[in-house]
């Protein structure tokens, strides 16, 4: 149903490194950018994300409430998304762990404050 999620940041070229480093480890290239955009993302593929200064020129701000999930494809690629967003200088949000029904998740946010996770589903436990 989703075709992409677009994240605002105040700051292109200091957060663009960050979102690379996460779409390294999903095999998902950059697909379209220009001086105020960069898009991850395959035509053929999933759910892409886009990286943005606001259009309207005002500061970009956090939603409450809002999170990009990252589908993952096993416990350890989620440790994997959710070290690597640590070491790009996330912030931890929830350590990579089972929180029930076979969800396995580690949450973090990016460096203008949004909330993502790496997730994975059917996990024994």
């Amino acid at each position: 149903m989703i075709g992409y999620v677009t994240i605002g940041t105040n700051d292109l070229e200091k957060a663009a490194p960050f979102y690379d480093t996460i779409a390294k480890l999903m095999d998902t290239p950059r697909m379209m950018e220009d001086e105020n955009f960069i898009a991850w993302g395959t035509m053929e593929g999933g759910a892409g994300i886009g990286l943005t200064k606001p259009f309207n020129g005002e500061p970009a701000t956090v939603g409450n409430g809002v999170m990009v999930a990252l589908l993952a494809r096993d416990p350890d690629h989620v440790n994997e998304i959710y070290n690597a967003a640590i070491a790009a200088g996330g912030t931890d949000e929830g350590a990579p762990g089972l929180r029930g029904g076979g969800f396995y998740a580690g949450y973090f946010r990016d460096l203008d404050g949004n909330k993502l996770n790496a997730f994975c589903m059917g996990v024994e436990g």
